[in-house]
């Protein structure tokens, strides 16, 4: 056991960044289940098994891809959470471990761009609900319809009132987002089951997208059904990265494993039935399958179903916002300053580097958005391996915490960087990309996170064994 004092190096130390106490710790199972149903039933889950089934999928198959995802995602995140929940720090500081403290800026950019992306693109999902709720209370706010900056002026209000929604949540950090979580998670799924209890009456049963079989077979099936698994890893790859983030604030790893299997796998395998039935109703009502929720809203023309159902979609993209987006950039963008940035000043800034982003100009181009995050996603299965093989077995799951916030620690590598990491990174990436520049491997795709995965943690072992700088650390 260390018997240095703690004296941490200024530029990797501050308050948001320091180690939780165990006592201060007092997220149970259910807080981490609430805030994993917050994030599961947002728009592009829901719009996922629209993707999966315009493949050829039946509606049982893309439930069993959405199953074999999920339980991928769970065991990963668990893992990969374990290190915050044992000593309390978020990714960005765990990420040194590996990397070195330089070296860990390199995933951190990566991840908190990521963040900040998604943040903005489901916020301008959100403004567009914001939009059809106002219209419909207000017939005279479609009138403002001059454009400005690619964009009518009564969606730039819409955008400013999901801003300041934004704004008011993270104002009073962590704690306000736990409490937020524990009724949006609950309320959202009560409402989408009420929303499926109407498809049912509708449709008379689970409708017609569940009676349309399977078009793959063979050899394209098996190739269509890794992709569809990639895809929806995909989706979260991000937060298999960053999932310290919150399980830090969790009391036990029992907690954490048991929130995150309820929340996760479950949540995920009761959301998208609801998705896939309430589509079946559409195609009774309207002879076509309406999967953007803010469409089904405007299309029933209901005021009273836009105004309810266009809060839900606000409330459903809060809680994923928050919890999947904003908060993790912030510790991101507080890891590259932690001298001048604190949690309240980074959640400032980053709603606005994601005004910047311009979002309502991307959607125009949606094929773009998911190529970037792709290949973003293809870079970080790579981060998620290295994470995993320096904790459990570089490390042996023991890990000096005062080093990791000094320069010259047993973290320190070479002046603050891992070559074995940043290395075994960019080969681990460029081979889950492969099929981009190669189209003999294209398949790759496929699996792109697996390979990246599997590609990088094992390069970072035997790099680490040749440049003999994963030597463990004093066992504390």
């Amino acid at each position: 056991m260390t018997t240095q004092p703690f004296l941490p190096d200024p530029s990797l130390y501050n308050e948001d960044l320091a180690p939780i106490p165990q006592e201060k710790r007092d997220w149970t199972w259910l807080n981490m289940a609430t805030v994993w149903m917050g994030m599961v039933h947002n728009i592009v889950v829901y719009e996922a098994a629209a993707g999966l089934m315009a493949i050829g999928f039946s509606a049982w198959q893309c439930l069993e891809i959405v199953a074999v995802a999920y339980v991928v995602l769970f065991l990963a995140m668990g893992l990969n959470a374990r290190a915050g929940t044992r000593y309390g720090i978020p990714f960005c500081v765990l990420i040194r471990s590996a990397f070195g403290p330089s070296g860990a800026q390199l995933p951190v950019i990566l991840r908190g761009f990521c963040a900040i992306f998604w943040f903005s693109v489901q916020a301008y999902a959100a403004t567009q609900a914001v939009d059809a709720i106002a219209g419909t209370i207000w017939p005279v706010w479609k009138t403002a319809a001059a454009g400005v900056l690619g964009m009518p002026l009564h969606r730039w209000g819409a955008l400013v009132v999901v801003w300041l929604l934004h704004a008011w949540i993270m104002n009073h950090g962590v704690t306000r987002i736990r409490n937020f979580e524990l009724i949006a998670g609950p309320l959202v799924i009560v409402i989408g089951a009420l929303a499926t209890v109407w498809a049912l009456k509708v449709g008379h049963g689970p409708g017609p997208l569940f009676a349309v079989p399977g078009r793959l077979h063979g050899w394209n099936f098996a190739l269509a059904f890794a992709g569809g698994v990639t895809g929806m890893i995909g989706m979260w790859a991000t937060f298999a990265v960053n999932i310290p983030d919150l399980s830090r604030f969790v009391r036990s790893q029992r907690d954490q494993v048991i929130g995150q299997a309820i929340g996760l796998p479950v949540t995920a395998l009761v959301f998208t039935p609801m998705a896939i039935i309430t589509t079946s109703a559409t195609v009774l009502l309207f002879g076509r399958a309406i999967w953007n929720p803010v469409d089904l809203l405007l299309t029933l023309d209901k005021p009273l179903v836009t105004v309810l159902g266009g809060g839900v979609i606000v409330l459903a993209t809060l809680s994923v916002n928050v919890v999947a987006n904003i908060m993790p950039a912030c510790y991101d963008l507080i890891n590259l300053s932690p001298e001048k940035l604190n949690f309240h000043r980074a959640s400032f800034l980053v709603l606005g580097i994601g005004l910047l982003f311009a979002p309502w100009l991307w959607f125009s181009e949606a094929e773009s958005i998911y190529r970037v995050l792709d290949i973003i996603s293809g870079l970080l299965g790579p981060v998620t391996g290295i994470m995993l093989a320096d904790y459990f077995i570089l490390r042996a799951r023991h890990l000096d915490v005062p080093d990791l916030y000094r320069r010259d620690g047993c973290y320190a590598a070479s002046n603050g960087w891992n070559p074995a990491a940043i290395a075994a990174f960019l080969l681990g990436g460029f081979c889950a990309n492969l099929g981009l520049v190669w189209p003999r491997a294209v398949w790759i795709g496929h699996l792109s996170w697996f390979v990246g995965l599997a590609v990088a943690a094992g390069l970072y072992l035997e790099f680490s064994r040749w440049t003999a700088l994963g030597r463990k650390p004093r066992q504390v």
